[in-house]
């Protein structure tokens, strides 16, 4: 068994201990190391278990003291550095002040950390003032000022908590996610034309001027980027007389229309088909047509619908010669070619009336006439052809439609 008493007193061989001596003896006794070492090891250690605990700065000769583990813990540590200590399991704290470093996955489930390192947080009802952290998870507690100016955040989960204030300057929340919480203050700049401050967000201006362009006598002309931004927007004036020429035939929505002229030197019947329902006025038109008939044989002109060319109902003359089955002109046989033209108006109502003046250029003369007739339907169609349908031998016909 190891020494555990002090011999600074000494005694002669055979000699006499004295009251004095044996005073002297108790009053040198000391303890050592083999007094703790000799004991049985515990494994465990409670609450109201003892420590002996040497007083700093107090000599060897001065009394041990002891502590229980409760008060040890129990805000009996002074302020210092305490190195290696690492604990494990679940840590419940009161009021923690100053910097705490939490092991990563902690689970705090009441308390305040002022500042904290928290690699991976997770709480139910904890406050925390300022707090750095990873990969955060708060549950149903109330974070008041969640700070990061360089750090990465790379989710964060709020279920039914509130974040006050959100602050981070250059650091990057991977994921935020709140279903019931709210954001109250949220500043930030985007990379692009809308900015967030202080929660309100705020488009970027397009180069636009506020206003209103356009009126009954100006023109609005817009310049639209490829998000469909207006970035410039100004006005002109117009006129509300044209310029003089600037309105041709071509501009019109019913415009004057010049079919394709066919040649007139065969066959018995020349068509002119799909003429538009809003045309007003037709211009049948002859350049030396003449047939293989001599005697009582004129030109027709007939006109009809979609459905067919009629020949009934016509009430023409031309030349002093009445014509029931067409506007007729008079050509008596085939040694006289026809040149002018005929031009057939609408009153409305299907009703179109006719007037002709054409040349018969044998040295007979002129060959005007007049007439009428009531269409079926709409006219679509306009037939250039003879009496008894004799054949074309020379020339061609053309027409000419308006609205």
């Amino acid at each position: 068994m190891a020494t555990i008493l002090n011999r600074t007193q000494t005694f002669a061989t055979n000699g006499t201990v004295t009251a004095a001596g044996l005073h002297n003896l108790i009053d040198d006794t000391g303890i050592y190391a083999g007094l703790i070492t000799t004991q049985t090891e515990l494994t465990t250690v409670g609450t109201a278990d003892q420590l002996l605990i040497a007083v700093g700065g107090v000599s060897d000769t001065g009394a041990p003291r002891r502590a229980t583990v409760q008060n040890l813990f129990d805000d009996a540590l002074t302020a210092g550095t305490y190195t290696g200590l690492n604990l494990t399991g679940a840590l419940t704290y009161g009021t923690a002040t100053g910097t705490r470093l939490v092991s990563a996955n902690a689970t705090i489930t009441t308390g305040t950390i002022t500042t904290g390192v928290i690699p991976t947080l997770t709480s139910s009802t904890a406050t925390f003032g300022t707090t750095t952290s990873t990969a955060a998870t708060i549950t149903s507690g109330t974070v008041t000022n969640l700070a990061s100016t360089t750090g990465t955040i790379a989710t964060l989960n709020s279920t039914t908590g509130t974040i006050a204030t959100l602050n981070s300057t250059t650091g990057t929340i991977a994921t935020l996610n709140s279903t019931t919480g709210t954001i109250t203050n949220l500043s930030t700049t985007l990379a692009g034309d809308f900015t967030i401050s202080n929660g309100t967000g705020t488009l970027g201006t397009s180069g636009a001027t506020a206003g209103t362009y356009g009126s009954v006598t100006a023109i609005p002309f817009i310049t639209v980027d490829a998000k469909g931004r207006i970035t410039s927007a100004t006005t002109g004036t117009f006129s509300s007389t044209p310029a003089d020429g600037s309105i041709t035939p071509a501009k019109l929505s019913q415009p004057f229309t010049l079919a394709t002229a066919v040649a007139s030197t065969s066959g018995t019947a020349i068509d002119f088909t799909g003429i538009p329902s809003w045309v007003k006025r037709i211009t049948v038109m002859f350049n030396g047509v003449s047939h293989n008939i001599s005697g009582a044989t004129d030109l027709f002109v007939q006109i009809g619908t979609s459905s067919t060319v009629e020949n009934t109902g016509y009430l023409a003359v031309s030349d002093a010669s009445a014509f029931t089955t067409a506007f007729g002109i008079r050509t008596q046989n085939a040694s006289f070619t026809t040149k002018g033209a005929m031009v057939i108006t609408t009153l409305g109502s299907n009703v179109w009336v006719m007037t002709t003046n054409t040349y018969i250029d044998t040295g007979t003369g002129v060959r005007n006439g007049s007439g009428s007739k009531t269409l079926g339907g709409t006219l679509d169609r306009v037939r250039i052809t003879t009496t008894n349908n004799q054949t074309f031998t020379a020339g061609s016909v053309n027409i000419m439609y308006e609205g």
